[in-house]
């Protein structure tokens, strides 16, 4: 088995025909999309493929430490996450096909009217051991 990180994007990536982004669906629409993403997991979960799956706020912040008391803070101008990733789900398969076939399944999750939003995901393997540096 490898685990694979499905990267749901807010953009970045080629706009599927027809785009409408979420904050332009209705209620429903988006209680239709999230009963898809919640049976998808439910049913990945019964043949033990599922790992975890999240949504994100689009709030965040930039910090890192400069060993100096209280980290410096930003809200940009970094091409920041919270512009970029709405959400992942982790699975855990035994090939990269099966990987790239549930990707395409969940991608077809519904949108505005109820149609496929076949949005890019990016597929991104976990190590499943650290790489080793020579020199």
């Amino acid at each position: 088995m490898a685990k694979y990180l499905l990267l749901k994007h807010y953009r970045g990536a080629p706009l599927p025909e027809g785009f409408i982004p979420m904050d332009q669906w209705t209620p429903e629409e988006v209680t239709a999309h999230i009963q898809y993403m919640r049976d998808f997991a439910t049913r990945l979960e019964a043949t033990g493929e599922f790992v975890e799956h999240q949504a994100l706020s689009p709030q965040g912040t930039f910090v890192r430490g400069d060993g100096e008391g209280r980290p410096p803070v930003t809200d940009g101008p970094f091409a920041e996450t919270k512009d970029l990733i709405a959400g992942w789900t982790v699975i855990d398969v035994e090939s990269y096909e099966r990987a790239l076939e549930l990707a395409a399944e969940l991608s077809a999750a519904p949108g505005a009217g109820g149609k496929p939003i076949n949005e890019w995901l990016e597929i991104r393997p976990f190590f499943s051991a650290m790489p080793t540096v020579t020199e």
